[in-house]
């Protein structure tokens, strides 16, 4: 039986980025380290995001291909503080934060806003409303 999701993992290209990457995630928007190891292009990094992780390696090829997943949605309370957090850092904001209401049964109320990671993953914050 499936309980949930354990982990997303990126792949950063070479060292650089890898610890790029680690100080956004970890410095920029505060999640916590849960483990490290390896060196070079065995380094792995996991990050505690509440109710899941994300895994972060150095070992990605020079070419990335786009996949199929989207984007990484991280759940707040506040999306427009980490939008200007990242804003400030120098990332590109793709969507400044606004309210929606997911067309569903019932309607599903939320505020959001997206930007671009170091490694070029779409990173949105997410805030469930009361509806």
């Amino acid at each position: 039986m499936i309980s949930g999701i354990h982990h997303v993992a990126l792949k950063c290209r070479g060292s650089a980025e890898f610890e790029k990457t680690i100080a956004f995630y970890h410095d920029l928007l505060g999640l916590p380290i849960l483990r490290r190891w390896g060196v070079g292009a065995d380094a792995g990094v996991m990050f505690d995001c509440g109710g899941g992780r994300l895994e972060i390696f150095a070992n990605a090829d020079e070419m990335r291909g786009e996949g199929a997943i989207r984007h990484i949605a991280l759940a707040t309370d506040d999306p427009d503080a980490y939008i200007e957090a990242v804003s400030a850092a120098g990332y590109t904001v793709i969507e400044a934060p606004h309210d929606i209401v997911i067309p569903s049964t019932p309607p599903f109320p939320a505020r959001i806003a997206f930007c671009c990671g170091p490694v070029g993953e779409k990173i949105e914050f997410f805030c469930e409303k009361e509806s």
